[in-house]
C-alpha cells in the first residue's frame, strides 16, 4: 500500500528555530543551579550561557530587529517578533544574575573566595586599588568628553565602556557633561588582591570596580554625577559578495576590520544606569527599549572564566578525564597496517583524538606516502596538524590543504593557515564560491608495490585538537576502495571544480544529501503504510530544514516511529496530539557538548546507518559542501547504535524531553549524576568504558 500523500496529513505547525535556541539555552541553564555540579564547573556554564547569547545577536537576531523597525506590531511569517524573543531572553538573563549573585557567590564565599565590591573594601584594600588603578590601569585609559570636535567614539562590539555625565566645566570653560572610557581588552577582567592577615579567604575584584572606583581621578577639577558601564553586541556574520571578489582571502581579511563595527543589536548597562544615560546610548546605537538589558552585575558574564583559572581549584572542577587510546588499535603499531584489516571507529572524546594525529604524523613520515589532501575548517591554535602538513610539504610529498576560510568567528585564523601553507608551496584552495566546504576529510595516498593505495579519515567533527577534548564526535579510518575513491573525487571536484561523478558510497551536498535522506524517509514511510518494521532515528546538533521536518512528520503519521536526539535548535512539535505522536525528541545536556551526528533508518528488514559532517539544516544542506557516508562493517555499525543511540534514549541523568505542550521537561534523575556506578548518565559510562576518571 502506497504511503498517502503528504497534502492529506495534518501537519503540526513548525516552531520558531530561534525561540527554540532560547529554550536550548534555559537547559544549559539548569546546570548552573544543580547541587550535584562541582561550583566552578557551574560557574562555567553560566559563562558557556552567556557566550551563547553573545553569539544569538551577532547571527540570529538582525533580522528580527530590520522587521521590528518596520514595524513594530507585526512580524513576517518566518520571524517571531523581535519584542517577544528579548522577553524570553531578558527572562533567562535575570535568572542568569540571581545565580550569579545568590547561588554562586554565595558558595564561593563559603569555599573562602569573595570578589569584593566597592562598598566592602577596607582602607588597607582601597588603598592597594588606588594604587593598581594608577600603575596598571590608569596610563591604557583614555576619557573622551564628547563635544563636536569629538563625536562618540566607535565602540567595538562586546567591549567594555563607561559612559560618565560630569558638573562643571572643562579646561576650556564648556558645559560638555558626556564622556566615554573604553576598557583596553588587554586588561584582566578579574585581579587577585592581597589577603588578610590570619585569614585564608582569598579575594578578588574585578576591573569594572577598580575604574568604577577612580573615575573622578580621569577628570580632575569636574565632579561625576552619574556614570554606568555599558556592553553594546553588534551583527558580526560578515557578507562578503564571491561573485565580485577577486580574492576572497583579502576580501574576508578587509571585512575582518570592520566585524567589531557592525548594526547594534544589543546593549547591555549597569542596573542603577540613570534613563538619562540609557536613552542616551539607545538612541546612539539606534536600538529599542527591548533591546536594552539592565544587569546586576558585570556586563560580560563570559569573561567569569578568568575567574576559574586564578582559582585554580582542580577539586571544584569535574574529576579528571583522560580519554584512551582507541580500543581497535594498537599503540605503537602502523596505522597504516591496522587500516588495512578494517574500517576504525573513533568515538571522542572518550577515546582519543591522538590517533589521528598519529595517522598524519605517519603519513608524513612515510617515504611512501605520496600525498596528502586534508580539508580545514576549525584547526584551533597552534594546530599540530597544520605543522604537519608543513612538514610534509618540506618532505617533498604533494599536500592539497581544502581551507574554509569562512568559517564563522575562525575567518582570521583560517586566512593565516592559508598562507602559512602556501608560503611552503603546499596547495591551497578554498573550496567552491559560495558554498562553505564543512565536510571533514582527510585523504593519504600511498604507494604499495606497483599500486597506489588511499586511506581516508572522515569526521563529524573538526581537526582541533582542543574541542576533541570536549566535543562529542564520531571518526572513522578506512582504507575501503569504494569509500577513499570516493573522498579522491570529493577533493578532486572542490580543487578544479569540474562535474562530480556518480558517488558510490558518499552522499554529498549540495547535490544528493539531501535528496537521499528524503529518499530514505520515504522508504521508511512506505513500509510503516505496509504494517512492517519502520523505524528513523537521527542524533544531531539542530534540525531547522523545514522539507527534512515535514518528511519526518508524514512517515509518523503513516506510523513509523521517530526517535530525535536534537541538542539545539529544532523545530518539529513533537508528540503533538494527532499530528506528531510518533515522533519523540530528546535533548542531551551533558559534561560534553553533543556534536555528533548519526542517521538510521530501518524500513523493513533493512536498516542503514550514516554518519555525517551535517545537522538538518537549510544551509547544510543547500549552501555547503558536507558528506555523509555509510557504516557498512556490522560490528561498527552495532557500537554506533549502542554508544551513540540507544546509551542516549536510555540516559536519565542529563536529557530533557519535549511534550505535547511544546515546553521541554527533564528526564528524572534515578540516582546521583555523580556516582561511579550511574548508568543512567551516558557521558559517564562511555568514560568509564574507554578511557580514565581520576
Amino acid at each position: 500500500m502506497a504511503a498517502k500523500k503528504n497534502s492529506l496529513l495534518k501537519m503540526a505547525p513548525l516552531l520558531d528555530r530561534d525561540v527554540s535556541l532560547v529554550a536550548f539555552n534555559e537547559r544549559v541553564f539548569n546546570w548552573v543551579q544543580r547541587a550535584d555540579v562541582p561550583l566552578l564547573e557551574r560557574l562555567r556554564f553560566l559563562c558557556i550561557v552567556s557566550s551563547n547569547l553573545d553569539e544569538l545577536f551577532e547571527v540570529r537576531m538582525a533580522p528580527h530587529l530590520t522587521n521590528f523597525v518596520r514595524d513594530p506590531k507585526k512580524s513576517t511569517s518566518s520571524l517571531v517578533s523581535f519584542e517577544s524573543l528579548c522577553l524570553r531572553i531578558h527572562a533567562l538573563v535575570e535568572r542568569q544574575y540571581a545565580a550569579y549573585n545568590g547561588e554562586l557567590m554565595t558558595e564561593l564565599a563559603k569555599q573562602g573566595v569573595q570578589v569584593v565590591a566597592h562598598g566592602q573594601r577596607t582602607a588597607a584594600q582601597r588603598k592597594w586599588i588606588k594604587d593598581y588603578f594608577a600603575t596598571e590601569v590608569q596610563p591604557l585609559l583614555v576619557p573622551v568628553g564628547l563635544d563636536p570636535s569629538h563625536p562618540f567614539p566607535q565602540v567595538a562590539s562586546k567591549s567594555l565602556n563607561f559612559i560618565v555625565r560630569l558638573k562643571g566645566l572643562d579646561a576650556f570653560g564648556r558645559e560638555n557633561e558626556i564622556a566615554i572610557v573604553k576598557v583596553p581588552r588587554s586588561l584582566p577582567r578579574f585581579i587577585a588582591m592581597p589577603g588578610i592577615k590570619g585569614r585564608k579567604a582569598r579575594l578578588f575584584v574585578s576591573i569594572s570596580s577598580v575604574i568604577r572606583a577612580h573615575l573622578d581621578d580621569l577628570f580632575p577639577g569636574r565632579q561625576v554625577t552619574e556614570f554606568s558601564q555599558f556592553r553594546v553586541t553588534r551583527h558580526s556574520d560578515l557578507a562578503v559578495d564571491e561573485e565580485e571578489v577577486k580574492n576572497l582571502r583579502t576580501a574576508l581579511r578587509q571585512g575582518l576590520q570592520h566585524r567589531h563595527y557592525g548594526r547594534a543589536t544589543r546593549l547591555e548597562v549597569s542596573s542603577g544606569c540613570s534613563a538619562f544615560l540609557s536613552d542616551m546610548l539607545l538612541l546612539q546605537f539606534n536600538v529599542p527599549a527591548q533591546a536594552l538589558f539592565r544587569v546586576h552585575g558585570p556586563v560580560n558574564l563570559a569573561r567569569l572564566t578568568q575567574l576559574i583559572d586564578l582559582l585554580d581549584q582542580p577539586t571544584w572542577l569535574f574529576p579528571t578525564f583522560t580519554p584512551g587510546w582507541p580500543k581497535q588499535l594498537v599503540l605503537g603499531q602502523s596505522l597504516f597496517e591496522q587500516i588495512s584489516k578494517g574500517d576504525v571507529m573513533i568515538h571522542q572524546p572518550f577515546e582519543s583524538f591522538d590517533a589521528v594525529i598519529e595517522l598524519l604524523r605517519e603519513a608524513v613520515l612515510d617515504p611512501d606516502v605520496l600525498a596528502i589532501k586534508q580539508t580545514i575548517y576549525r584547526a584551533g591554535k597552534n594546530s599540530e596538524l597544520m605543522r604537519l602538513l608543513k612538514d610534509a610539504v618540506h618532505r617533498g610529498k604533494e599536500v592539497t590543504a581544502v581551507v574554509e576560510l569562512k568559517a564563522r568567528f575562525d575567518e582570521e585564523a583560517n586566512i593565516n593557515y592559508s598562507e602559512y601553507l602556501e608560503a611552503v608551496g603546499a596547495q591551497v584552495v578554498y573550496g567552491v564560491v559560495g558554498l562553505k566546504t564543512h565536510a571533514k576529510m582527510l585523504l593519504i595516498t600511498r604507494r604499495e608495490g606497483k599500486l597506489l593505495k588511499r586511506y581516508a579519515h572522515l569526521s563529524t567533527g573538526n581537526y582541533n585538537a582542543s574541542t576533541a577534548r570536549m566535543y562529542t564526535d564520531l571518526s572513522m579510518m578506512t582504507a575501503d576502495p569504494a569509500l577513499t575513491r570516493d573522498v579522491e573525487q570529493v577533493f578532486l571536484h572542490l580543487a578544479s571544480q569540474s562535474r562530480l561523478p556518480k558517488l558510490e558510497k558518499i552522499q554529498m551536498a549540495p547535490f544528493h544529501l539531501q535528496h537521499g535522506i528524503l529518499q530514505k524517509i520515504d522508504e521508511v514511510a512506505h513500509a510503516a503504510a505496509s504494517g512492517k518494521p519502520a523505524h528513523i532515528t537521527v542524533k544531531m546538533n539542530s534540525l531547522t530544514d523545514e522539507r527534512l521536518a515535514k518528511a519526518l512528520m508524514a512517515a509518523a503519521q503513516q506510523g513509523a516511529t521517530i526517535d530525535l536526539i536534537i541538542r539545539g535548535a529544532c523545530i518539529i512539535a513533537a508528540q503533538s496530539i494527532g499530528a506528531c505522536e510518533n515522533i519523540r525528541l530528546r535533548s542531551v545536556i551533558g559534561r560534553f557538548l553533543e556534536h555528533t551526528r548519526v542517521f538510521y533508518f530501518q524500513s523493513d528488514q533493512n536498516q542503514t546507518v550514516w554518519l555525517s559532517s551535517a545537522d538538518f539544516m537549510s544551509r547544510n544542506m543547500l549552501r555547503r559542501v558536507e558528506i555523509a557516508w555509510p557504516v557498512d562493517d556490522v560490528q561498527l555499525r552495532a557500537r554506533v547504535l549502542e554508544e551513540c543511540l540507544g546509551l542516549y534514549l536510555t540516559d536519565t541523568a542529563n536529557t530533557w524531553e519535549m511534550r505535547s505542550t511544546t515546553q521541554y521537561e527533564q528526564v528524572p534523575t534515578l540516582t546521583p549524576v555523580t556516582s561511579s556506578s550511574n548508568r543512567h548518565d551516558v557521558h559517564h559510562t562511555l568514560m568509564l568504558k574507554y578511557g580514565r576518571i581520576c
